[in-house]
């Protein structure tokens, strides 16, 4: 995984393991891989990996069986959408519509591309 500069690491991991779950990887009691196996897969460090975890089972997106491992949360899937359809309405899309209006682009021609 190439990680970017405008977020850290172990949220750019969280948020990977976010898309997993949308993407239909893991689903609903879903056991994910250990720490250990991520951090491998990921090469990074196991304590970036571990961060994460801990961030995602806050968020109760999963959460943890002593002695099994880590699963998903029933109803995750759901949960990741609505946060991320928020934060694109909220975030995302008014810088969108402003780079729209500075480069004079119309809804017509971006549904013309949205069509393609």
């Amino acid at each position: 995984m190439i990680f970017s500069n405008d977020k850290a690491i172990y949220i750019q991991i969280a948020d990977r393991l976010c898309d997993e779950i949308l993407a239909g990887k893991y689903k609903d009691d879903d056991r994910i891989p250990s720490v250990r196996e991520y951090a491998v897969l990921l090469e990074v460090n196991t304590n970036t990996t571990v961060k994460a975890y801990d961030e995602l089972a806050r968020a109760n997106i999963i959460y943890n069986k002593r002695g099994l491992g880590y699963f998903v949360t029933p109803g995750a899937k759901k949960q990741i959408l609505k946060e991320r359809k928020q934060e694109f309405m909220k975030e995302r899309l008014p810088e969108l519509f402003r780079q729209m209006r500075l480069l004079g682009i119309g809804i017509e021609e971006v549904c013309k591309a949205w069509e393609q």
